[in-house]
């Protein structure tokens, strides 16, 4: 009976009768109707105060506290949200807060870990994939050889050669490994210098030309003639960046299709824009892109080579550089990838533009 509040409140109303009853009694004007009637009056109301005080300021709080308690005892989050942020004057309801609030903490660090598990689980199929291509490839060659074909001269130059370029695709692959986890780590160091991002791109091209010309894709660069682009960065990454975005837009391109590199200067900031009119990228995808090995199916699979962790590169040199990459894509169209990197006036435009 005293296990709710209705128990409860039954016998602090009686309590309170009984006394307002004892003290009536003692008047010399009270006779038994009088006490019957501020008895039942008393016992009523006490009741009602009683039971609705301790059903909504106490044991409802007490109810929702053990029912978060159990939750998070079974680790369920699933069904836990804010809801106890609206204002009481119940004293449980801070208690309740705070384990409602540390209940939602728990919910996103499970949500987290297993965001995260899944992500390792990722990680390690692909990497294992991307490590058995060239391993296997290369034992290929190299049993086929001991087994006999090592005596044809001309067999053994040419599956020397495979498993070779087995073992520089394997080499790649490693050093862009190391390469990422250290910028994550922080162990690489940015060293910032003063260059002029026109010439650097022009660098780029002149090296995938060749590339270019075997799938007959023009690469255009657009720039304003005598338009100051000199900016303050990493000259060796952020030519590892313009060289994987453009070497991207070629590869990805159609036969005889056409890439177009763009330098915008602004007031502060020199924005750079790589297009390519290919099959473009799906809008599921566009969020992934930049994961480890994450390669979209049909226009990015593995027919095209290359390790799958250039754009995760180039993402983190750039965050490096407190810059962002950013893409636009529509299928069958094409994408447009672009960065901007600050731009450092030289003496003789700040004259030119205070003249003007």
């Amino acid at each position: 009976m005293l296990t709710n509040s209705r128990g409860i409140a039954f016998i602090l109303a009686l309590a309170i009768s009984a006394m307002v009853t004892a003290f009536l009694s003692l008047l010399d004007t009270t006779n038994a109707t009088i006490l019957l009637v501020a008895g039942a009056i008393s016992f009523s109301v006490a009741y009602l105060l009683a039971n609705i005080t301790l059903e909504f300021l106490i044991f409802r709080e007490i109810g929702n506290i053990y029912s978060l308690l159990e939750k998070i005892q079974k680790k369920d989050f699933s069904e836990i949200s804010d809801k106890s942020s609206k204002s009481s004057i119940s004293p449980l309801r801070r208690i309740n807060k705070v384990i409602n609030s540390y209940a939602l903490t728990k919910q996103k660090e499970i949500e987290t870990l297993q965001k995260n598990e899944e992500f390792r689980r990722e990680f390690i199929a692909d990497i294992s994939h991307e490590l058995k291509t060239p391993i296997f490839a290369t034992q290929g060659y190299i049993h086929t050889l001991l087994d006999g074909a090592i005596d044809d001269k001309q067999v053994r130059m040419k599956f020397l050669k495979r498993a070779a370029k087995s073992l520089d695709s394997l080499d790649v692959l490693v050093q862009d490994l190391l390469t990422l986890n250290q910028m994550e780590s922080g162990v690489i160091k940015f060293t910032f210098t003063q260059f002029d991002l026109k010439d650097l791109i022009i660098e780029v091209i002149d090296q995938l030309e060749h590339k270019a010309s075997k799938r007959d894709v023009e690469i255009i660069f657009d720039f304003e003639e005598g338009k100051n682009y000199i900016t303050s960065a990493d000259r060796q990454k952020i030519y590892r960046v313009c060289q994987n975005l453009i070497f991207n837009a070629v590869k990805y391109n159609n036969n005889k299709g056409q890439v177009k590199v763009s330098l915008k200067a602004s007031k502060n900031s020199i924005q750079v824009d790589i297009k390519d009119d290919g099959q473009g990228i799906p809008p599921e995808d566009l969020k992934r892109i930049f994961e480890r090995f994450y390669r979209v199916e049909k226009s990015r699979n593995k027919k095209e080579g290359g390790t799958g962790l250039g754009l995760a590169i180039v993402k983190h040199i750039l965050e490096g550089h407190k810059s962002k990459i950013s893409v636009s894509s529509t299928v069958g169209k094409g994408s447009i990838f672009s960065f901007s990197l600050p731009l450092v006036k030289n003496e003789s435009q700040d004259q030119k533009a205070n003249v003007s």
